[in-house]
């Protein structure tokens, strides 16, 4: 009997210490801290945590490029943790002003982590925060938990953490080497920061280019959160920075929330001052740019509040910093871990006073909408497609809309013309009531001009949507609203009993891009027209897309079903014509209608070549064109099979091509021979290097005073200037992304689909001297072509009078020239087609 009670004992000793959570030392089976921790492993501990504790629920919300899941998990009392669908509902209800605040509702915490994969101290902190969250022995944590419900995603960035941590860990030693300067410290190209088409996924929150960001922001929105910390780290030497951040604020940023983030950072203050950690506030880190971690939650209502530690890719587990000190993977474990822990605190202390003005946010948003704009129109204007992507943006950001109205006309800024005009408004026009609970997002995304507090920012200062989407837009102190919730649909029908001689399709979207390509990877022939025609009583412009039923005679009695649902497919009109005559213009024989051959494209990368700028072409070409594309590194160029080759593509970056003569010989002799080279950006300022007929615009020569006199022969002060001012006195050459007005050339082939200007975002002073014979200024800068977003004096004074977007003859071929970059961050949309031109159009 005595045996069969000691066995009773052991048998409930056993199960009470199956029921106990592990640390993190325990289940990974080494000390945090001591390496870093494979991304699997890092779910199999959040896995086991919500397998044993009772207040833990693990989610699965998507999955990453490279198949990696990502998760979060989300923390609460027992009391809550049976109300979590009730709690997220009413969350989301006072998001859309549905439900005042609750007295009982807990403050929803989400913490995000590891967003930049080498910043990769986040995600083992997410460990230890998790395991502190459900220790019962914590009598902190659970009377938090009382008034917050914790949302912790461990990694936003798996693909990235993954290759920063593989490595990390084949590199280092038994023992980690602390000199910053050893293997181990420095990443081989492309590091591990973005994700797998190197994007930088902080940079993305607003426009979800990225599946990571997609199913990020959705579920993100299922639960609004109140508070979002964005974990970060930044140089080795940099002491922690935490909120409050640094001006520039938008003023979309209400005081309330500018108070909390000072309440929280204080609280940090606190727990930093007792250890005597270093720490800045109010530095570097502004809130301005909508689609950071931290913006885009502020603008939506929560605090939004980035943590910086110092590190990054280059700390390993241990490095040596400047100051003499060692700098350890467990000292950066310890104050982020600080942190979120601090932000809990705060979170749970004021919950009601948290819940009552997030409540209120979104009640004053529909009610009064800040700014002078009320509502917005969006013209059609023949480009349905493009709208519906806008469309579509609007919904990911919980943004309501409508087409028509119930006006026939109003009176409106015109983004375009700058003027206050008055417009029709058609049905098929996107129509936007400020009047709605997310009218502060609205209004950051659409303003015309942002107003700064300080013109030092840490990103793009401009990024208002009809010119990131080329559409005709007024902005109206009127409320508007839309007389429909959607907009007609309009399929295209399957001609086979007429039999037509071609299809017709315009030109003027990325989804008619789209349909180019499926065409041509299913050898359908295509063509494009050169100049404008008219047929049918119809007008099409240059750049048309044609395709006729002969020289497709492969496809039998397919043809016309298989062109008709591809166009469906990409919501793509198709008109149909009986000849190959047409009324006005060249008939469909002539020579200036051209075939398009399907180009054999290749994209350099490698070691010098900016990874951002190459994973954007990458990202295009697979992601949204599905069209092949060969990726090669630079240092195997010469490997290359340049009669395989029709395109080449040169990203921003340093390429060594340009300084091997025998190899920039072979270059131009490929594209004399009927290549094509696209260089973009810093590629195209070492082009113009190359003296190949293309020349970088010089700064103008400031040698004469106001009254003409040689400036040699006078006495000069503008050199005695305060050290204190030695940053305000460098961004008089700035221009972290400005928004100017590029007169086209619309009759070239690399303008087609546009009107006679483009918007270009300018990220930098590059300019160009036009081309004076052998080539084409398609898209130039003439005076007075800026719009919007800061711009430095003397870079301002230096941007007029030269060429952005041109093509130079080269015997038989081509070299593109883009000294912007139409493909930035994905969100540019309107440049996608400029970049598509100059890939399938021009040279054909």
């Amino acid at each position: 009997m005595r045996r069969y009670v000691l066995l009773a004992f052991a048998m409930l000793g056993f199960l009470f210490a199956s029921a106990q959570v592990p640390t993190p030392d325990q289940f990974l089976g080494y000390p945090l801290g001591t390496q870093f921790t494979p991304h699997y492993k890092v779910v199999d501990y959040f896995k086991q945590v919500a397998a044993t504790a009772k207040n833990v629920k693990l989610e699965q919300y998507g999955v990453t490029y490279e198949g990696r899941p990502l998760i979060m998990a989300i923390v609460a009392s027992p009391e809550n943790f049976s109300q979590l669908d009730n709690i997220r509902q009413h969350s989301l209800d006072m998001s859309n002003a549905r439900d005042n605040a609750g007295s009982n509702q807990p403050v929803i915490v989400w913490l995000s982590y590891n967003v930049h994969g080498n910043e990769a101290v986040s995600t083992e902190a997410a460990m230890k925060t998790l395991y502190e969250l459900v220790n019962n022995g914590n009598a902190q944590t659970q009377q938090w938990l009382k008034n917050t419900v914790v949302i912790i995603d461990p990694c936003l960035n798996p693909d990235g953490r993954e290759r920063y941590v593989n490595f990390y860990n084949n590199t280092r030693g038994v023992k980690p080497n602390v000199s910053p300067y050893s293997r181990e410290h420095n990443e081989p190209w492309p590091g591990g920061r973005s994700n797998h088409y190197y994007f930088d996924l902080n940079r993305d929150w607003a426009w979800q280019t990225q599946k990571e960001s997609q199913q990020r922001v959705a579920k993100y929105n299922e639960w609004m959160p109140q508070l979002h910390v964005d974990f970060h780290e930044q140089e080795i030497d940099a002491p922690y920075y935490f909120a409050p951040a640094a001006e520039p604020f938008h003023d979309a940023v209400t005081p309330w929330q500018r108070q909390l983030q000072i309440m929280i950072g204080k609280n940090n203050a606190r727990y930093f001052d007792q250890q005597g950690w270093l720490y800045f506030t109010k530095e570097r880190f502004d809130l301005f740019y909508p689609s950071y971690g931290d913006t885009y939650p502020m603008y939506n209502g929560a605090l939004g509040m980035t943590f910086e530690q110092g590190g990054s890719g280059r700390a390993g587990v241990a490095v040596l910093k400047s100051d003499g000190d060692t700098l350890t993977l467990s000292d950066r474990i310890a104050h982020h871990f600080t942190t979120g822990l601090s932000t809990i605190e705060v979170a749970s202390q004021n919950a009601a006073k948290i819940i009552s003005e997030y409540s209120n946010y979104f009640i004053a948003a529909q009610k009064t909408p800040q700014g002078g704009y009320k509502s917005y129109v969006v013209k059609a204007g023949g480009n349905t497609e493009k709208l519906n992507t806008l469309a579509e943006l609007l919904r990911k950001n919980n943004i309501a809309f409508g087409f028509g109205a119930n006006s026939g006309s109003a009176s409106g800024f015109n983004y375009f013309t700058g003027k206050t005009e008055t417009f029709t408004i058609d049905k098929e026009d996107l129509v936007i009531n400020a009047y709605q609970p997310h009218s502060n997002m609205l209004r950051v995304l659409f303003e015309p001009v942002s107003r700064l507090s300080d013109s030092v920012t840490y990103d793009i200062t401009a990024w208002a949507l009809p010119y990131a989407y080329g559409l005709t837009s007024y902005a109206v102190k009127q409320p508007l609203t839309p007389a429909a919730g959607a907009a007609a649909v309009r399929n295209n029908t399957p001609l086979s009993a007429q039999k037509p001689y071609a299809y017709l399709a315009q030109w003027n979207s990325i989804r008619d891009v789209k349909f180019l390509s499926a065409l041509l990877q299913n050898d359908i022939k295509v063509r494009f027209t050169e100049v404008p025609f008219s047929v049918g009583g119809k007008d099409f412009p240059a750049g048309t897309l044609i395709i006729t039923r002969s020289g497709n005679t492969s496809k039998g009695d397919q043809f016309d079903q298989y062109i008709t649902s591809q166009a469906n497919h990409f919501k793509i009109t198709l008109d149909a014509v009986s000849s190959g005559f047409v009324d006005k213009g060249m008939d469909f024989g002539s020579d200036k209608i051209r075939l398009i051959r399907k180009p054999k494209v290749t994209l350099l990368a490698g070691d010098g070549v900016s990874s951002l700028g190459m994973g954007e072409v990458w990202h295009f070409f697979e992601q949204q064109l599905d069209f092949p594309i060969t990726v090669v590194n630079e240092r195997n160029m010469s490997d290359i099979d340049w009669g395989q080759t029709d395109v080449l593509i040169l990203t921003d970056g340093d390429y060594k091509v340009f300084a091997d003569k025998p190899a920039a010989d072979k270059l131009k002799d490929w594209i004399s021979n009927g290549g094509k080279l696209i260089a973009l950006e810093s590629a195209a300022a070492q082009v113009a290097g190359a003296d190949w007929g293309i020349k970088l615009k010089k700064e103008e020569e400031k040698d004469k005073d106001k009254e003409g006199k040689d400036k040699a022969a006078t006495h000069s002060y503008e050199a005695l200037k305060p050290y204190a001012n030695r940053e305000r006195e460098s961004i008089r050459q700035f221009i972290p992304g400005a928004i100017y007005k590029v007169q086209l050339d619309t009759t070239h082939p690399l303008a087609f689909g546009y009107p006679a200007f483009y918007y270009t975002l300018k990220l930098d002073a590059h300019l160009y001297e036009f081309i004076e014979s052998g080539g084409w200024n398609v898209g130039v800068l003439k005076k007075d072509s800026y719009l919007s977003g800061f711009v430095g004096a003397d870079t301002r004074q230096q941007l007029k009078d030269g060429l952005l977007f041109g093509v130079k003859d080269m015997g038989s071929g081509e070299v593109v020239l883009m000294a912007d970059n139409p493909l930035f961050r994905s969100f540019w949309e309107n440049g996608k087609l400029l970049f598509s031109n100059a890939v399938f159009l021009v040279g054909q």
